[in-house]
């Protein structure tokens, strides 16, 4: 009910905003990051950040992060220190006023046909070569298992190796404890850290390296998130 109400009135800022290209696209994004960060305080959830890395606000990055909740969206918009644009599932434009909303902050993936998901990747490399970062859940849907992360898909890091734009790997820790992925209506108080971890450089790679771009950004993501929670230890049988 509070996230409803904090939206009403930011609804007709971001309708407007959203006729204002880039310039409008930024100002919606001002106005999520309040949203998130008044709703955060109004539902006691701390938002916590740490750098294991510099972090450098002047360039331009593809973000990745695990996703584990629906509470990793606010994150996004609260951590943004650039200009940025959030690649986001067609289907929650159908949830009622939230949908025009989303409709009018991310760049949409459908994944029904390939023309479709070939149109998403075409945004996102527009919106790179317009001087904005973007950012890509890679693992594409929740990760419902008890490791890590899944699989990695590869458009993420086809898109830095063909903008020759940085990967900047992000944490989101809590938020799965916040929210658990299997039902709306879980949400307790606590704390909800992001961690900033290394840049990781495409300069000079080309296509070729994309298996080895993706598995270095896995390894570092695994690696972190490891270190910030417990998970079981699965034994070989031999």
């Amino acid at each position: 009910m509070v996230f409803i109400a904090i939206m009403f009135v930011g609804f007709p800022f971001i309708i407007v905003a959203s006729f204002f290209g880039i310039n409008g696209g930024n100002f919606i994004y001002k106005v999520c990051k309040l949203w998130a960060s008044i709703w955060y305080v109004l539902v006691g959830i701390r938002h916590l950040e740490y750098f294991e890395s510099p972090h450098d606000t002047s360039k331009q990055y593809i973000f990745v992060a695990n996703h584990i909740s629906y509470l990793d969206i606010p994150p996004i918009v609260i951590t943004a220190k650039q200009p940025i644009r959030v690649l986001g599932k067609y289907e929650m434009v159908k949830i009622p006023i939230f949908g025009s909303i989303y409709r009018a902050a991310v760049i949409l993936v459908d994944r029904r046909d390939a023309e479709r998901r070939s149109k998403s990747v075409r945004q996102l490399k527009l919106a790179v070569n317009q001087g904005l970062s973007i950012f890509i859940f890679p693992e594409g849907t929740f990760n419902e298992t008890n490791q890590p992360l899944k699989d990695f898909f590869d458009g993420a890091f086809r898109i830095a190796i063909e903008t020759q734009t940085p990967i900047k790997p992000l944490l989101f820790i809590d938020t799965i404890e916040r929210m658990h992925f299997s039902t709306l209506f879980s949400m307790t108080p606590g704390k909800s850290r992001v961690v900033y971890l290394a840049d990781i450089s495409v300069a000079g790679l080309t296509i070729e390296d994309l298996p080895a771009l993706k598995e270095k950004a896995y390894k570092q993501m695994e690696e972190g998130l490891k270190r910030y929670r417990k998970y079981p230890t699965i034994l070989s049988v031999f």
